[in-house]
């Protein structure tokens, strides 16, 4: 029970901080790193390239190759809009449940991992044990591809990873990629009556989204015979559109931000070529008829690599020991787990908390669920002093 108060008062202080996106994670970054240092843990900080944000990288026990990542992010999704019953960033315990932005996603898991330092500290590790808290995860897994390069860079090479996003502590062995893009359209402004005259950017944005919309058969019809993700074909979603000043005015610009969530990495080839294709050769050749300058371009927010199955999972094997759980899955949601698999170690998704809860008004943890991640990482830390 003391460790569960102990994690219950790690999270309110951690909730408190409101890390969305779009802004600063330094506070808490600094926060945790003073709880890792006072617990005796090497910390560095790697900073964005704006200076506001950073990674936290920092390891307990001894220093060389091997050992485990214990693996978060830092922001959260905005909280603006209805349906919040109190703050979203002061936590409220009600009827077993911790609400608060961030709470499972992925708060939650931060706050057991710090709350079993003493777990951790009482004796003398035999393996390194790393902790990687990130910025950025849900902007496009920036901070995490950060991370990464400066691991590689300083050959820091941990053997395997576990990744707490929600899963209600079910084992997660494999997830689809996450490619976020923003689709660019300069067209040129003039009066509605005369729409032949100019380059309506909202009209050819409009164009763009039929045709990234079309391709969802496609990609259907691509589907694996032995996909079993659910859908088990790659997805593709239109999140955001913006376009134009006013009805009487042909929009000189227009935006689109689009993300596709490939099952295999030749979807993700698919779905460029295609959308570079058709911009290339049917639209912008009709823009550039009547303006020369017209252009289409598409930024690159994040194309992370999906975690695939292995047949062979040590990091899998051992939370299965530590759970209890028998049976591993998949899901469709992206997470960070990819970028690691692809440094050559073997990871998990495992972590308390419901993916439902995630990005909700009132989003909220189960306390239960508290408890059982800190049973599993009170049993890591028996594991990594035994070895």
């Amino acid at each position: 029970m003391e460790r569960l108060a102990s994690a219950i008062a790690i999270l309110d202080d951690l909730i408190a901080f409101p890390t969305v996106s779009s802004e600063s994670n330094l506070e808490m970054i600094v926060h945790l790193a003073s709880l890792l240092s006072e617990a005796g843990a090497h910390v560095d900080l790697f900073h964005d390239s704006t200076g506001l944000k950073a990674n936290l990288f920092a390891t307990l026990g001894p220093e060389g190759p091997g050992g485990i990542v214990l693996s978060g992010h830092t922001d959260v999704v905005p909280a603006e809009g209805p349906g919040w019953s109190t703050d979203p960033f002061r936590l409220r315990q009600e009827d077993g449940r911790l609400y608060g932005r961030g709470s499972c996603d992925m708060k939650g898991f931060l706050a057991a991992t710090l709350a079993c330092l003493p777990d951790f500290t009482a004796t003398e590790l035999r393996r390194p044990l790393h902790f990687a808290f990130t910025h950025d995860e849900e902007v496009g897994c920036l901070g995490a591809q950060q991370l990464v390069r400066e691991l590689q860079h300083r050959e820091i090479a941990p053997a395997m990873a576990i990744i707490g996003e929600p899963t209600e502590m079910r084992i997660i062995e494999g997830h689809k990629g996450c490619n976020e893009y923003t689709t660019r359209f300069t067209g040129t402004q003039g009066h509605g009556s005369a729409p032949e005259l100019g380059v309506n950017a909202a009209e050819y944005a409009a164009r763009f989204v039929h045709h990234l919309l079309s391709l969802r058969d496609d990609l259907r019809a691509r589907e694996p015979s032995e996909s079993r993700f659910d859908p088990p074909w790659s997805t593709l979603n239109i999140g955001q559109i913006q376009a134009g000043t006013a009805r009487n005015v042909l929009a000189g610009s227009a935006v689109v931000e689009w993300e596709t969530r490939p099952v295999v990495a030749t979807d993700a080839a698919f779905m460029r070529d295609a959308v570079r294709i058709f911009c290339e050769e049917v639209l912008l050749p009709e823009m550039r008829r009547i303006a020369p300058d017209a252009c289409i371009e598409t930024e690159i927010i994040g194309e992370i690599a999906g975690m695939v199955p292995m047949a062979a999972n040590p990091a899998r094997d051992l939370v299965a020991a530590l759970t209890g759980e028998t049976e591993a899955e998949l899901v469709a949601f992206g997470t960070e787990a990819g970028l690691f698999q692809a440094m050559g170690l073997s990871a998990v998704i495992c972590g308390p908390g419901s993916i439902a809860q995630a990005h909700q008004p009132d989003e909220f943890l189960e306390v239960p669920q508290l408890a059982r991640c800190l049973d599993m990482l009170s049993g890591l830390a028996r594991r990594l002093q035994s070895r």
